[in-house]
């Protein structure tokens, strides 16, 4: 399969737009943007590969970093260090970046700062407030971070990032004699916190702007398509292609897969191609209650199961006597609250869960949970002999 990348530019442009040069209705942007979908489906590929040099070509500085890159790492340590590698590449003499920055006075080598780069964010040091207002008032120009899978952030571990992240906003956008502005994008995989890091009183960023991250459309896949096609290999129609890609979640990836499972299809039939599609889709959730049991074993399955019937805001009722018995009874000996903690944090650790506030839990992707209670439902009813329920129905 070919590695090309899809492009948009007609979303990155819209979006550069949108930051830099906002309207006078939407100036909003400038408080903190929020942008989510679930896993997978390229925001990440679109992020670094179009937005990132849309956004550096007009002249801004911008600042990438991804949450999940080292989720044992502090959210703001990640941070930290993505800044100061920034820095430092524009202290080189030269950098080509700085070419492209509108108005910058530029030394022999490059910028200069008042603070020792290693200093950032240490006590006593200088704070990511400061730097980022003295980069913004050396280089004459935006700066860009954007933090990806910024609902890393969304608990306890990631307070101090996001305090950190409004002072520094406040200190730029807050200051009429400042040469640019400070612009913060998180991108992330659960809509609902990305939500609540938006609206939420007792969130830094209480007034940032949601919106959901564009997925690909009928144009990605009529374009996989025709890459496909002069390799001479098997495809559905373009109506079944689609259909199948929707079925994926809208996941480039399990579309490549999709269409490498066809091959082997008897017939090479549109519904043989749908039928890999929904097993697709089933695998994905299965895939993650497999990884529950490797972390957990079966006290695994049973914690990662009890959050994704639970409800869409989160499941709380993980440690408590009613908990315990549901455990032991399923596994037919006593279980401790103790062991339910051990296991809890082995699977937030490893990304399936998300802890997102005081003994309240979610799964980590929407769409495995939402493929999961789809299927438990569609398994109930015949069952019971009734109707399989509509996609979403039951969820």
């Amino acid at each position: 399969m070919s590695v090309l990348l899809f492009p948009r530019p007609d979303y990155a442009d819209a979006l550069a737009d949108q930051l830099l040069a906002p309207s006078g209705l939407h100036t909003s942007v400038r408080s903190g943007v929020f942008l989510s979908n679930i896993r997978r489906v390229g925001k990440s590929t679109f992020l670094r590969n179009e937005l990132v040099p849309e956004l550096r070509q007009r002249g801004a500085i911008v600042i990438y970093v991804d949450l999940w890159a080292d989720v044992n790492r502090a959210p703001l340590d990640l941070v930290l260090e993505a800044v100061r590698a920034q820095l430092r590449t524009l202290q080189g003499a030269g950098h080509g970046l700085l070419k492209r920055v509108k108005g910058a006075s530029l030394g022999a080598a490059g910028l200069s700062f008042s603070f020792q780069l290693d200093t950032l964010g240490l006590p006593g040091g200088v704070t990511l407030a400061q730097a980022i207002h003295e980069l913004v008032q050396k280089a004459e120009t935006d700066v860009v971070l954007i933090v990806d899978e910024v609902q890393q952030a969304a608990g306890t571990a990631g307070t101090a990032l996001m305090a950190a992240l409004k002072a520094a906003r406040d200190a730029v956008n807050g200051d009429p004699g400042a040469r640019g502005h400070f612009l913060f994008i998180g991108t992330g995989s659960h809509r609902s916190l990305m939500n609540d890091m938006a609206t939420k009183p007792s969130h830094p960023f209480k007034g940032a702007v949601t919106a959901p991250f564009e997925p690909l459309q009928q144009d990605y896949v009529a374009w996989k398509l025709d890459q496909l096609a002069a390799d001479g290999v098997r495809l559905p129609s373009p109506e079944a292609a689609w259909r199948g890609f929707q079925a994926l979640g809208h996941r480039p990836e399990e579309l490549e897969r999709a269409l490498g499972q066809f091959q082997a299809a008897p017939q090479g039939s549109d519904a043989e191609f749908e039928l890999i599609c929904a097993t697709l889709a089933y695998a994905a959730a299965d895939i993650e209650f497999a990884r529950a049991g490797e972390i957990g074993g079966e006290l695994g399955e049973l914690v990662f199961t009890r959050i994704a019937d639970g409800p869409e805001e989160g499941t709380r009722e993980l440690y408590g006597q009613a908990a315990l018995a549901d455990y032991g009874a399923a596994l037919g000996l006593p279980v401790e609250v103790k062991q339910v903690q051990t296991t809890v944090d082995g699977l937030v650790a490893a990304n399936l869960i998300a802890r997102i506030g005081h003994g309240r839990f979610i799964i980590s992707d929407p769409y495995v949970r939402s493929i999961w209670r789809q299927r438990k439902a569609t398994t109930a009813a015949l069952r019971a002999g009734r109707p399989v329920p509509a996609h979403g129905d039951g969820l």
